[in-house]
């Protein structure tokens, strides 16, 4: 019998995603978790240089345009050993587009923090990140892309509110699709 996927959401006052960390802060490599085999697989290996700036993973029991997970980047303190499952909150999304030769689709970004005692507790949204963070996230997911052939280009920031319709959306979506598989 498949292990039942953890619910996106930790809580129900929806305050708190949950999310599987595949690739950890700091990591050249590019991983993702295998739901069938229940491992991480290699996806590929950044050039040298490059890393990840913060951990980034998948949000649980969603289903995004792509046909994977909705993927989130996770900011906090140290990394975390892949694959974890990490408890955090939504503080909103970058709307982009990426694609290549002329072909561009939407890929938003979605963005959580973790709690953390040391961090200031008005970061309740990307808005009010330190502006070296943002310029940090979109210089990675630029370069990552660019590596890969393809165009990143940031269309607008949502706070919170957005990111948590968008994981409902997926949420929905990934039921409907169980029930039908």
């Amino acid at each position: 019998m498949k292990p039942k996927a953890p619910p996106p959401f930790d809580d129900e006052e929806q305050a708190c995603i949950n999310v599987i960390v595949e690739t950890p802060k700091g990591s050249r490599n590019k991983y993702s978790f295998d739901s069938e085999l229940r491992i991480l697989r290699l996806g590929k290996l950044l050039p040298s240089g490059m890393v990840f700036p913060f951990d980034f993973g998948a949000i649980p029991s969603t289903l995004a345009d792509d046909g994977d997970p909705l993927d989130v980047l996770v900011l906090m303190g140290e990394p975390v050993a892949a694959p974890c499952l990490v408890q955090a909150r939504l503080i909103g999304v970058i709307e982009a587009k990426q694609g290549e030769g002329g072909q561009m689709e939407r890929n938003d970004r979605l963005i959580a923090i973790t709690e953390d005692k040391n961090r200031s507790p008005e970061i309740n949204s990307v808005k009010k990140l330190d502006k070296k963070v943002i310029e940090q996230i979109e210089h990675f997911f630029t370069s990552y892309n660019e590596q890969a052939g393809k165009e990143f280009k940031v269309l607008a920031y949502k706070g919170p509110e957005s990111a948590v319709k968008m994981v409902k959306k997926a949420h929905k979506k990934y039921k409907k699709k169980s029930r039908s598989d």
